[in-house]
């Protein structure tokens, strides 16, 4: 089985590399090919990768391309972790955010708009490869971010290709809440075991059901959360019954979100291409064959689980429950069917089906429904390079600019990506 990775070069990939080591057993993978368009960093994070795989008995082989289309024939997987523009473009989003007075950040608000504007293009181009190239049946596993808006983009200008949007945080709040429930039992309690009630936007989610074992336990793990939590009143979590995913913070708490980038720099992109330093120079150490502890630091807890447990369950037809980005397709009544929606879905081999979920409450389902509107207009602005459909966007983001702002900040993001915008240039 051949798994492609287009954007092999990023600094998450070796934790990939280690998910699909310790699962060799289960997902018979014999070929990786790692793609990357920047041959300095492919030959840098490859090498390492290679040398992980040979210290492990080199199980699969790892293969090193900067040609797309080579990488994705014949693969029955394809994940993408790219950045357009590299970490220099996420921190101009964030200074683009920071110079209007906006929330700065990679996948929400203007930042997390820009970045999908450089971002759909490119993922819809890996779609076309993929219809041509390869194998039958073949799944797109998008890890780039803002991972919802690309499957939504996918799910409307790509439906021929099988395609899935994955993030790191359902997980990571299962394992915060697996670890509560283990203090309240007393024992430890298998992740399998579990199984996480979620429904929202990505990045823009409320969770509301934990079961263990088919049983309903979220009044405990609810209580318990709130009596550690120190990140919303009281009152207000109280009434919403449910747990906020903490991107939520922007848009409760944008004031002071906004005033805490006033001690820019440096902003997160700045910490990050620190932090990207110190891994690239452990990677290209030839005597290093295992990640380092600081890829933690970088970033994206639980990232090579995320990955790893979906092809899994994908591969060997297990119909494990996982929380992931598609077309909802009717399994929420009464929103509408071609929404992209984060939500529990049943993983099998005949695909990622989502499971009938209860709508949320107005005080969630309002905000879901003003952020998807903006959405799709962002998705019509990516792949048209439609201007009014970019400045509608703006203006339908909660956290936009005023009406009289909005035209100089999209002219300001058009300026500022230029080289990664064309089709706004043409």
């Amino acid at each position: 089985m051949k798994i492609a990775v287009i954007g092999g070069g990023s600094t998450y990939t070796p934790e990939l590399i280690q998910g699909f080591l310790e699962r060799v057993g289960a997902l018979p993978v014999t070929e990786l090919a790692l793609m990357d368009i920047n041959p300095e960093r492919l030959a840098v994070v490859g090498g390492f990768a290679q040398r992980m795989v040979a210290a492990r008995g080199a199980p699969f082989s790892v293969v090193l391309t900067e040609d797309q289309r080579a990488a994705v024939e014949g693969a029955s997987y394809v994940c993408t972790q790219l950045r357009v523009g590299q970490m220099e473009a996420r921190r101009a989003d964030e200074y683009l955010g920071l110079r209007h007075g906006l929330i700065g950040q990679e996948t929400t608000g203007i930042g997390g708009m820009a970045k999908a504007l450089r971002t759909i293009p490119v993922i819809l181009n890996i779609a076309r490869d993929m219809r041509e190239v390869a194998a039958p049946g073949a799944l797109l596993v998008n890890f780039t971010n803002p991972a919802g808006l690309v499957a939504q983009a996918l799910s409307r200008h790509a439906p021929e290709v099988a395609a899935v949007g994955v993030c790191n945080i359902p997980l990571g709040a299962k394992m915060q809440f697996k670890a509560m429930l283990e203090r309240d039992l007393g024992e430890p309690i298998a992740p399998e075991r579990l199984e996480l009630n979620t429904l929202g936007l990505n990045h823009l989610t409320w969770h509301r059901g934990l079961k263990l074992d088919g049983e309903e336990l979220w009044p405990r793990v609810f209580a318990a959360y709130a009596a550690e939590q120190k990140d919303w009143d009281g009152a207000v979590l109280d009434m919403l019954g449910m747990i906020p995913n903490y991107y939520l913070h922007y848009f409760y708490d944008t004031a002071e979100r906004v005033a805490a980038q006033s001690k820019w720099p440096p902003s997160r992109a700045e910490e990050v291409a620190e932090v990207e330093k110190g891994l690239l120079a452990y990677y290209a150490d030839p005597a290093n064959t295992a990640p380092p502890a600081d890829l933690m630091k970088r970033g994206g807890a639980h990232y090579s689980t995320a990955a790893t447990q979906l092809l899994n369950a994908h591969h060997n037809d297990l119909g494990e429950v996982q929380v992931v980005n598609v077309r909802q397709g009717g399994a929420v009544p009464g929103w509408p069917a071609d929404w992209v929606l984060e939500l529990p879905c049943r993983v099998d081999r005949s695909g990622v089906t989502p499971l009938p979920a209860e709508p949320l409450p107005p005080v969630a389902a309002g905000l879901v429904a003003q952020v998807k509107a903006f959405e799709l207009l962002t998705v019509e602005a990516a792949v048209h390079g439609d201007r009014k459909a970019a400045l509608a966007a703006l203006l339908a983001h909660p956290l936009g600019p005023s009406q009289r702002q909005a035209q100089m900040v999209l002219d300001d993001l058009l300026t500022t990506h230029r080289a990664h915008l064309p089709q706004f240039w043409s």
